[in-house]
């Protein structure tokens, strides 16, 4: 895949790479439609076993393009402009929080708007220590979107998450780290090896055991105790009938590390 965004896979990873430097990765609408394609090809291909989302040159991802949005604004194209959250947005973060495998945001720069909350989605955010994160939509008169009023809540709790959308700046990747929106901060140098041995080692894991503790940490989200209770027996039901279990049973018994397949 070339463009805006880069499609690359290795040893089971995926990894999606917004491609517009010079833009900061800021998301148009060609950018998110090949998001979009990219995402969902990774969803759906069982030879990709983790994903890592990630930007190029100095961003991340500072959300929407604003110079588009202001063309669009301009020309009265209110069908793209105000479409654009349900067309692209919600399905990108539906795709990206809802896939059966893991998914890491390696966020090397600075995340803004919409590109921190695609990261706020992902399963684990490992930060370049000069990277950080701006909840910037106060800043041009906009709700927040791509899921941050269900993310956000959920890793910093309600009153810092309304705080930090209330009163955007940039939060460092340091204090990113110390408020639960980061798993973990890399010294530049060491940010793409780092990355990479994590991601090579969830994709050699066993992922439907990753994808059943997703789906169910998800569910549980939005369900009382005993519909968490029962998606979770029905999950293990799932688990323990896998070619996985029996060949981590069987490594267990003959001491021996256990190889996975994902399933």
């Amino acid at each position: 895949m070339t463009g805006p965004v880069t499609y690359e896979t290795a040893d089971g990873v995926a990894t999606i790479t917004l491609a517009r430097p010079d833009a900061m990765n800021s998301l148009d609408i060609v950018t998110k439609e090949a998001l979009l394609d990219a995402a969902t090809r990774a969803a759906e291909d069982e030879a990709v076993r983790c994903v890592v989302l990630t930007g190029s040159g100095r961003a991340f991802c500072v959300g929407q393009d604003l110079k588009e949005h202001v063309e669009l604004l301009n020309s009265g194209s209110s069908d793209q402009l105000f479409t654009t959250v349900e067309k692209h947005y919600n399905p990108i973060v539906t795709t990206l929080a809802e896939m059966p495998k893991p998914v890491i945001a390696a966020v090397n720069g600075v995340a803004a708007g919409a590109g921190a909350s695609l990261a706020f989605a992902c399963d684990l955010r490992i930060l370049a220590a000069s990277a950080g994160f701006n909840l910037a939509f106060p800043g041009v008169a906009l709700s927040c979107d791509t899921g941050a009023s269900w993310t956000l809540p959920r890793l910093v709790g309600r009153a810092k998450a309304l705080e930090l959308l209330y009163f955007p700046s940039t939060i460092p990747a340091a204090d990113a780290l110390d408020l639960g929106l980061a798993t973990k901060v890399v010294e530049d140098d060491a940010f793409t090896a780092e990355v990479t041995a994590l991601a090579t080692k969830l994709a050699a894991g066993p992922t439907l055991s990753y994808a059943s503790i997703r789906q169910s940490v998800n569910f549980s989200s939005s369900h009382d105790f005993a519909e968490s209770l029962a998606f979770e027996g029905a999950k293990m039901s799932l688990t323990g009938a896998s070619a996985d279990h029996r060949r981590a049973v069987d490594a267990f018994l003959a001491k021996e590390k256990p190889s996975f397949e994902g399933r």
